[in-house]
């Protein structure tokens, strides 16, 4: 757990929170007249100065900084705590373990979702599977694509499995999505895995697929590589964007 950047990032604030009041006590008792927002202040400075001393990434600085004042500028809009409560559930649901896997949802879009299916072995059925499907566009149009093939998406947050499952079951497509973890597959069921993650997930992705994938598979990467690891194949799905990454077992 403790090896979670978002969770290092807690800590950090509330380690800082004790060295803020210090500050602050040092400050009132010399006269100095503070509010609350230079108390959220210096408990934003505090915080950046240590993510910077333990090397948490540059963009956990900013997000320390600002953390307090948008905390602090919140609570004066007077907001309905159920309000605040509504929001959580909802970004619980629809991010939920992001701060173990570091995976965000993003969803690929269509030109991928085509040079996925042209990359694809032709004249056989083959089964598919899409690691972190979110809403499962990728999944349906590859079924719709190649109905004689097995398309399966698995998608560990709650609220992405649970649209891309109604909408399976409403377009009565034969896409298969399962709610779970991918590094408890085995890689080597699949003909074909298309992953579209984050940087700090693609390690263990290669470790599990070079262990698990079989001869005549092939793993799929949108945008992110594997480092050491030249890619067989590159495809890039739109002119400016983000190219489509493919290592041949």
């Amino acid at each position: 757990m403790l090896g979670f950047p978002a969770v290092r990032a807690l800590l950090i604030q509330v380690a800082a929170f004790p060295l803020t009041l210090a500050i602050v006590y040092l400050l009132a008792s010399s006269g100095m007249v503070l509010s609350y927002w230079h108390v959220a202040l210096a408990q934003g400075m505090l915080a950046a100065l240590l993510s910077w001393w333990r090397a948490l990434a540059s963009w956990w600085r900013a997000i320390q900084f600002g953390f307090p004042l948008a905390l602090l500028g919140a609570s004066a809009l007077a907001i309905p705590p159920a309000a605040f409560l509504a929001v959580f559930l909802f970004l619980l649901l629809l991010y939920w373990s992001t701060y173990r896997t570091q995976v965000p949802y993003y969803p690929s879009g269509r030109k991928v979702w085509e040079a996925v299916a042209a990359a694809l072995p032709q004249g056989r059925p083959l089964r598919v599977i899409d690691i972190g499907s979110g809403i499962g566009g990728l999944v349906l149009e590859l079924q719709r694509r190649r109905p004689e093939s097995r398309i399966e998406g698995i998608e560990l947050a709650p609220l992405p499995w649970l649209a891309s499952h109604l909408r399976a079951l409403t377009t009565r497509s034969g896409a298969r999505f399962i709610r779970g973890d991918y590094e408890k597959l085995d890689l080597g069921d699949y003909d074909a895995v298309f992953a579209y993650l984050s940087p700090a997930a693609m390690s263990a992705l290669w470790r599990k697929a070079a262990r698990e994938m079989r001869p005549g598979s092939t793993l799929f990467s949108y945008e992110f590589v594997i480092e050491d690891r030249p890619p067989s194949r590159v495809i890039h799905p739109t002119t400016e964007g983000p190219a489509l990454y493919m290592w041949d077992f």
